[in-house]
């Protein structure tokens, strides 16, 4: 197994309200050194939730996105808090974005989106025994809650609105999760 590089140095060179771009000297164990950029997102990482309202009904999200300026249908998901455990934060999350709280939150993989100059890692969790809760979030304008079929997952995939790579990663996770139920 190769053994990863040295990192020889790191430097905030820009930062924004919500991530800050780094560049970081590494030296390669062949001698090489090189100059990386990676963007650096925050310190606790994410997640997102898979709610399965019961054994036929799993909850989407309907939400503005302003990367690809359209609302997106996609999987309930938030920062982690400092001090937060995943499922605390999935539970939290679950609670402002579709009014719903778990008796049981499992956490199935961690995923990247886009490892080689993004550091940001998510926590893919479903969350089963919903009951209704409700805690204000930060959203700018209240969520659309969708109620969508797990029988009909095939057809989520064919939703031109429903394009998150994340969000169709935890489809396939949750497929193999009932799978073996």
């Amino acid at each position: 197994m190769r053994e990863p590089p040295k990192i020889k140095r790191t430097k905030l060179i820009a930062q924004t309200r919500i991530f800050g771009v780094e560049e970081m000297e590494l030296e390669f164990s062949n001698g090489v050194f090189r100059i990386y950029e990676r963007l650096k997102a925050g310190k606790h990482g994410a997640v997102m939730i898979l709610p399965l309202l019961d054994k036929d009904t799993m909850l989407l999200i309907k939400e503005y996105a302003a990367g690809v300026e359209r609302y997106e249908l996609a999987f309930p998901k938030g920062l982690v808090d400092a001090g937060e455990s995943s499922e605390q934060a999935a539970n939290r999350e679950l609670q402002e974005e579709v009014g719903y709280a778990a008796n049981h939150l499992q956490v199935l993989r961690k995923v990247s989106l886009a490892p080689g100059y993004l550091s940001h890692q998510m926590d893919i969790v479903v969350a089963e025994g919903l009951y209704p809760s409700k805690l204000e979030g930060d959203e700018p304008e209240p969520i659309e809650v969708v109620e969508w079929k797990i029988n009909d997952i095939d057809k989520l995939l064919k939703v031109d609105e429903f394009s998150e790579a994340r969000s169709i990663a935890a489809l396939y996770l949750l497929k193999d999760y009932l799978a073996q139920l």
